[in-house]
Order: structure tokens, then sequence, then C-alpha cells
């Protein structure tokens, strides 16, 4: 069977990701340290009508995710949404998506780092956080450089574990809620307290949907998956069914639990945190021990974040390097089909990031700002590239469709654009355009300056003409 250009152009990649270890790491892709941590800033802002907040957040992931997939099926590449940019938008836009995207991640892997080192210093108050930071980076960075397997193994059995944790965290508190071994707690701090359901009005719902969207950041590892999985025909269409539905009921019932069990006016509302709600809710449990096993399996959901953010890093670099626009050396694979290059590349400006924690204890808020506001400018290019996708192929050839096109991608456009000029406009995120918008501007100019010198032209893109072809993939 043919392959297609961008297949061929990143050949090498050893396709041993099962459908199983697909579905568990885009779950954890998008379960990370913004749940378990950052969801108690956003209680602080929006109070108990941030279950609306992350209902947002959620349809703007999911027709991000939809509109992604669509695409990933056709053409399944490591290099995905930056690919997908520059075949059916221009070069340039391939080139701002993938090390926009790459940048995001280093900085996101960053501040997972720096969450795993607020959450050890629960157990060892003394401690800076620094140490633990760069310690779990190194961590993480050692089983990327080894075969993909080794990655997908890992990573599933993080996930595992997050996943299980948060079902039973969503029974011990609905236990707490309804009465059960105890007086029951009930549902009035959704309610009762001053201000009611929406204390701060529209203006603090709209500002928690920033941590809403921020905690959904990660699930579009399903498309880059897509590069090193068994069967991506198959596969992809069945996590993206699978992970939407379990993030939307996992988000929304554990959120609705802390939001009933800790009254928002214990969050604070500044974008500094310390302790997450999850352990103050299980404190509060009487079951033994039950606040430091979740404890546990937080750390374990910060460092499964930081091994899918270096995955995704790694990858963007191979694919960039593949397609003409980084140096040879970072396309180069181990004997394992591990591009051990881009990894400790990306893995020196990780730990730079995380480093960060030793200089200001505003680290992890600081460096989800910047991250955030670089993954807003790729899932912008993600939906302008399928508008452009959707010109080419016809809906009834797609193995997976997304329902209400243009509507929902204008839509999701739409509150992105208006998440961006409110970032700009806040004090407390707008240090996220002061690094964001410079970061464009230089990739811009570097682009075009390598345009100008390259001796080597990049890699042929996709071609867009022949969508039967397309499809066609090496299994």
């Amino acid at each position: 069977m043919e392959e297609i250009a961008t297949v061929s152009r990143e050949g090498g990649l050893h396709r041993d990701l099962g459908k199983g270890q697909v579905i568990m790491i885009s779950l954890g892709g998008a379960i990370g340290t913004t749940l378990f941590l950052s969801s108690g800033v956003a209680l602080g802002y929006a109070g108990p009508s941030v279950l609306v907040s992350y209902a947002i957040a959620g349809f703007i992931a999911v027709v991000m995710v939809f509109s992604l997939s669509e695409m990933a099926v056709v053409h399944p590449a490591a290099g995905s949404f930056g690919t997908y940019a520059e075949t059916y938008l221009n070069p340039w836009a391939g080139f701002v998506v993938r090390y926009t995207y790459w940048a995001a991640q280093v900085i996101a892997t960053g501040f997972e780092a720096v969450a795993a080192g607020i959450y050890m210093t629960w157990w060892f108050p003394a401690s800076p956080v620094w140490p633990w930071s760069l310690g779990f980076a190194t961590i993480v960075l050692v089983v990327n450089a080894r075969s993909v397997a080794s990655f997908g193994t890992v990573e599933y059995w993080f996930s595992f574990i997050k996943v299980t944790a948060i079902v039973l965290f969503i029974i011990l508190g609905l236990a707490q809620l309804t009465g059960v071994g105890a007086p029951a707690v009930g549902l009035r701090n959704l309610y009762a307290l001053p201000g009611g359901f929406f204390p701060h009005g529209a203006g603090g719902t709209w500002m928690a949907v920033i941590l809403g969207l921020l905690s959904f950041v990660g699930i579009e590892v399903i498309a880059v998956t897509s590069g090193e999985a068994a069967n991506p025909k198959t596969t992809i269409p069945a996590a993206l069914r699978t992970t939407a539905l379990r993030i939307f009921l996992f988000y929304v019932l554990a959120l609705g639990v802390v939001a009933a069990l800790i009254p928002w006016t214990q969050t604070g509302g500044g974008v500094t945190v310390t302790e997450s709600p999850f352990v103050k809710v299980l404190a509060r449990s009487g079951v033994p021990q039950a606040a430091g096993i979740m404890n546990f399996v937080i750390v374990s959901a910060a460092l499964s974040g930081m091994n899918t953010n270096v995955y995704l890093c790694s990858r963007m670099l191979f694919s960039l390097s593949r397609g003409g626009y980084a140096p040879r050396i970072l396309g180069r694979l181990s004997k394992a089909g591990s591009p051990v290059a881009a990894t400790m590349l990306s893995g020196a400006c990780i730990l730079m990031a995380a480093g960060l924690a030793k200089f200001t204890p505003k680290a992890y808020s600081y460096l989800q700002g910047v991250a955030l506001f670089g993954a807003i400018i790729v899932w912008v290019l993600i939906l302008v590239s399928h508008i452009a996708f959707r010109r080419v192929h016809r809906a009834a050839d797609l193995p997976v469709r997304m329902p209400l096109f243009p509507v929902m991608q204008i839509t999701g456009l739409a509150l992105l654009g208006a998440l961006l000029v409110t970032m700009g406009l806040d004090k407390n995120w707008t240090l996220s355009w002061r690094v964001g918008v410079p970061w464009l501007v230089m990739l811009t100019l570097a682009y075009f300056l390598w345009k100008r010198t390259a001796r080597v032209a990049p890699g042929a893109a996709l071609s867009p003409a022949a969508p039967h072809a397309a499809g066609a993939v090496h299994d």
C-alpha cells in the first residue's frame, strides 16, 4: 500500500502503541496537575459556577479534538497538526505551530515538575520545591529516551493510577455528601454561601474558563500518537470517543464533589497555589491516610503529565527536523525507534523551566500562563487547518466526522479569541502576552530568514489533492 509523503518523511518510528495504551495516554494527557491543583484557583475565581466554566472549556476541547482526529485518521503522522497546518494552510503556519507547541509543552512540563515539587512538600514541608522538580524531570527524560513501547507502558500505568483514584475520590466524596457513615454534608456549599452559585458573577465564571482550558491541554496527544499507533484507523476513533466521554464525566463529577464539599471562600482567589483541593477533601473524609494516598496519586499524575509532554516535545522536534526546519540530528532515531537527540534537547529546556522554582514561589503560575498562550495559538491553527481540510475532503469519505461543521469550529475559534483577549487584559495573566507575542514575532522572523538562506528545500508536505491516497497507511 503506497504511503503518503509525510508518513514516508517521518518514517522509522515504531508502531508499537496498542489501542489500550493510546486510550490511557490520551486520558493521561488531559488529566494532570491542572485538575488536581489549579482547580482550587478556579474555585476562587468562580465559586460553584466553576462547573459552568469547565463545561465551556470542555466544549472547546471537544471541538478541537474531533476536528484534529478527522485529520489524524486520514493523515497519521508524528508531526500531526504541524503537518496539517503546513499542508492545508502554508509552510509558515506549519513552522509556527510546531515550534510554538514544542515551546508550550516544554514550559508545561516545567510547571508539572514544579507542581510535583509542591506536592512533595506536603510530606516534607521544610524541603525546597526545586530539587524535587529537577529530579522528577530527569526521571521522565530517561523513560522517553527509551523505546516508545517503554513510554506507552509507563504512561499506561500512570494514567491507570490517576483514573482509578479519581473514581475512588468521586465515590468517597459522594459518600460524604449523602451521609454514608457520617452526617451528610449536602449541597449547601453550591448555593447557600454569599453570592450563591455565581458569587463573582459572569466575570468570575469566565476567568475560570482559562483554568478549565488549561486542564484540557494535552488531549491533542491522541493525534500525535497516530504516527506510532499500531492501527490508527481504528485506534484513533476509539480513543476519541472514550476520552471525550470519560474526561467530561471525570471533570464534572470530580469538580462537583470538590465544590460541594469545600466552601469556595476557603480556596482563595489568587493564582498562587500551595495545596490540592482534592487532598483537602480527603483529609476531611475520616478515611485513614486518605489524604496521603491522594497526594501520592497526584504526584504520579504530575509525572504522567510530564511523561506525555516530553513525548510530545520530542515528536514535534523530530517532525521539524524531518521537514527540514530543524537540524538533521534531531530527526535521527535510536535502534529502539526513539528520537533521542530531540528528547535530550527538549529535556535541557525542561530542566531550565523547572529550575525557575528556585527563584520564585510563583513559578507554577508564571509557567502555566505562558504555556496556555502557546496552546491557544496551536488550537486556533488546528481549527483553521481543519476548515481548510474540509474544503478538500468530502465529509462522506471521512472515517471520523465532526458534527455541525463549520458552526462548531467557528464557535470554538470565537471562544479561544475571547480567552486570549481576556488574558491580555488581566494582570494575573498578562505575562503570557509579554512572552507569547515576542515569541511569535521571533518565530516569524526566523522562518523567513530560514526560507531565504536554506540550501535544501523542506520535505514535501501532504498532497491535499489526493484525499483517497492520503488515507493509506502502513500497518
